[in-house]
């Protein structure tokens, strides 16, 4: 697997149309998220406006994850939380393609993702799992993340827990 740095200008017709297919294999977490008004019918048009959505925050990178043939996930992250009182970095969103969980990728991409922060000199990172996503809270314990704290998302007002992991050197 490797990251590739997703860029506004990079987004194409081809790579929107692989992207509104790994959004479009989650409909569960759709579901409960709320992020796209029918989580059966999600359109390129609105994964582009969600990637939009996520350009204009400072500090984020949308990272692709790219098998050999094909694009197996997606991992947005934040390099400052916006309250100034917490220190972390954060991953967003972490996506692998639906038909290929259980294989790995999300481990390895998630690895991949803290080895970034590491490499930046961050000393942990932090994310929100949604309630009622048990196996996003059981992937990511599974993982050495931790809750530290149960509140509202910032964006939507949905009830989640904050994890944070401390990232050792390998």
């Amino acid at each position: 697997m490797i990251l590739e740095l997703l860029l506004p200008a990079t987004l194409d017709r081809r790579l929107l149309t692989e992207l509104t297919a790994l959004y479009a294999s989650h409909h569960a977490f759709h579901a409960l998220s709320g992020d796209f008004p029918d989580p059966y019918d999600i359109r390129a048009e609105q994964v582009e406006a969600a990637l939009a959505g996520e350009w204009a925050q400072p500090g984020t990178e949308i990272l692709l994850a790219r098998g050999p043939r094909s694009l197996l996930g997606i991992a947005v992250t934040l390099a400052h939380h916006p309250d100034p009182a917490d220190p972390d970095p954060w991953i967003g969103l972490l996506m692998v393609d639906a038909a290929r969980q259980g294989q790995g990728h999300g481990r390895h991409l998630a690895s991949l993702v803290e080895d970034r922060f590491r490499a930046a000199g961050r000393t942990a990172v932090r994310l929100a799992v949604l309630t009622g996503n048990d196996r996003a809270l059981a992937f990511w314990t599974s993982l050495g993340y931790r809750t530290i704290a149960h509140r509202e998302d910032r964006q939507l007002g949905r009830p989640c827990a904050v994890l944070r992991k401390v990232l050792t050197t390998p």
